[in-house]
């Protein structure tokens, strides 16, 4: 931005009432008696951008924008006449501070190459976080931007030391930083995204973004969506909505976000609840004022001295499910607790719920968390199972109704109650608001 500071020189013509205004520099004006000048000092404002000039008149003594226009000489004309007063010392102008931004770039699709352009599997991890802000374009008058590489790996190799990693990062650059934007695999980025909304408590947006094409394919949905992720960053109406995750002109909750298709761009929904937002010409829209989900629960993790989570299994049920399987992951793997992708809301066989019971008669506090394979819709307490012998059957006391949440998110939570040491009424607390 270029600064310059004019007189506004006021001329009224002896044989007419006619009056004209000319603006003159400051340093360049003649030492012409200060009768011939108005008091008032103006400054013009200079913005330039790649293909667009604009200058902005203000008033010191005002400091209020009096016009916009890219012909600096009009301003002239648009300029009001104003009785003398004493010379004012000019004040300083204050530019607002721009946002600070951190990118963590952890791999993923984002940051792969294929062998072509028309490649869109069986590609690999090959950019940096670097290679990727370049990609974008120039932010730099939208905010001070930092990054780094945490890692550079797909999404399927993920496990709890990447995610405690990532949590103590993310932590960290949030005391520095106004918001944190992570770069990230669409495979799991569903289950960080919970795990991070579920640990990391703060008012300042954390916000994810992937693609779904490689970086080397044609039309990459890459660049786009970290581009728009930053600027999720760095607005001010993101604040106080959780984790946020920014794909294909949608914005997601991180709580609810899921992925529903292996292969369009148009993958991430909300299912049930809705998307936050969306983009438009590239500008933000936000569908509804800054909230959390009301089924959150934050658990506190100290990832500096934690180093995993208690094991949890999923277990996907289907027509003739094998109950040795069941079997062997509560009593030989040394589980502490079980999800069940279950049949519709809470479906499992009759045979495979009294296996169950039967299974964990001594052990009542061991959680069986029932979710379901469908992809929308909830499992409900009143759909968990009743064993037991005779015309009078009992609840089964381990079950969990999983809610909304699919399975791969209800084991994140009931890891993150177990790693709480929370009882199981505890945990069935936790589960009743999700």
């Amino acid at each position: 931005m270029q600064n310059n500071t004019y007189i506004l020189k006021r001329t009224e013509s002896s044989t007419s009432s006619t009056t004209t205004n000319e603006l003159v520099p400051l340093d360049a004006a003649p030492s012409t008696p200060a009768d011939q000048y108005t008091t008032t000092q103006v400054e013009i404002e200079s913005h330039f951008s790649a293909d667009h000039p604009s200058f902005r008149l203000k008033y010191h003594r005002s400091n209020s924008i009096i016009s916009t226009t890219t012909d600096p000489l009009s301003l002239i004309s648009e300029t009001p006449l104003t009785p003398s007063f004493p010379p004012q010392t000019p004040t300083a102008i204050t530019t607002p501070r721009l946002p600070n931004i951190k990118v963590l770039g952890t791999g993923g699709t984002i940051a792969s190459k294929g062998s072509s352009s028309h490649q869109t599997a069986g590609y690999e991890v090959d950019l940096t976080i670097e290679d990727l802000i370049q990609s974008i374009p120039d932010l730099s008058q939208t905010c001070t931007l930092d990054y780094e590489q945490l890692f550079n790996v797909d999404s399927k190799e993920f496990g709890t030391a990447h995610l405690l990693a990532l949590h103590r990062q993310i932590t960290a650059d949030l005391s520095l930083y106004d918001a944190v934007v992570i770069t990230h695999g669409t495979d799991t980025m569903e289950e960080t995204a919970f795990f991070v909304q579920s640990t990391v408590d703060s008012l300042k947006p954390v916000v994810f973004c992937g693609s779904m094409r490689p970086s080397t394919a044609i039309s990459s949905d890459g660049p786009m969506n970290l581009y728009q992720a930053i600027l999720i960053a760095c607005h001010e109406a993101s604040r106080d909505r959780g984790v946020l995750v920014a794909l294909n002109d949608s914005i997601g909750s991180g709580f609810y976000i899921t992925k529903s298709n292996a292969n369009s761009l148009d993958t991430f929904k909300n299912i049930g609840s809705g998307y936050v937002g969306n983009f438009v010409n590239n500008e933000i829209r936000y569908f509804y004022p800054p909230t959390k989900p009301l089924g959150l629960t934050h658990f506190h993790i100290d990832s500096a001295a934690t180093t995993s989570l208690p094991e949890v299994v999923v277990l996907f049920a289907h027509q003739g499910l094998n109950n040795e399987l069941v079997r062997f992951v509560i009593k030989e793997m040394g589980v502490q607790g079980l999800v069940l992708a279950t049949m519709g809301a809470g479906s499992m066989s009759d045979d495979t719920n009294k296996y169950i019971a039967e299974l964990l008669h001594d052990n009542k506090e061991f959680p069986v968390v029932y979710s379901k394979r469908s992809m929308d819709g909830m499992v409900p307490l009143g759909a968990l199972p009743k064993v037991g012998g005779g015309a009078v059957k009992k609840p089964l006391v381990n079950a969990i109704a999983g809610g909304y949440l699919n399975p791969q998110k209800a084991r994140l939570l009931l890891q993150l109650c177990l790693n709480s040491k929370m009882n199981l009424r505890q945990i069935k607390e936790v589960f009743k608001t999700v």
